[in-house]
């Protein structure tokens, strides 16, 4: 998992959370009212950077706060490309 970039470490971690909450990218779209084709662009890493609203907006659809979105291995220093 080294040398992630953190727009993968941020789509590793929502499909890990969609897992986890057995949802499926329609069901948060709907949770959370992000956009259908920013869910989608964010799970393929078409875009370089999420702004932190997105990824609030996200968490509430997925009942979780900012802070357990980030508590993953994806978001440690040494796994993240700098």
């Amino acid at each position: 998992m080294s040398d992630l970039k953190l727009n993968e470490a941020v789509s590793k971690r929502l499909k890990e959370l969609l897992d986890e909450k057995n949802m499926t990218q329609y069901q948060l779209y709907v949770k959370s009212g992000v956009p259908k084709s920013t869910i989608g662009n964010i799970m393929h890493c078409s875009y370089d950077s999420v702004k932190l609203r997105v990824i609030h907006e996200l968490c509430q659809g997925l009942g979780i706060s900012i802070p357990d979105f980030f508590n993953s291995p994806f978001f440690l220093e040494d796994s993240l490309d700098p």
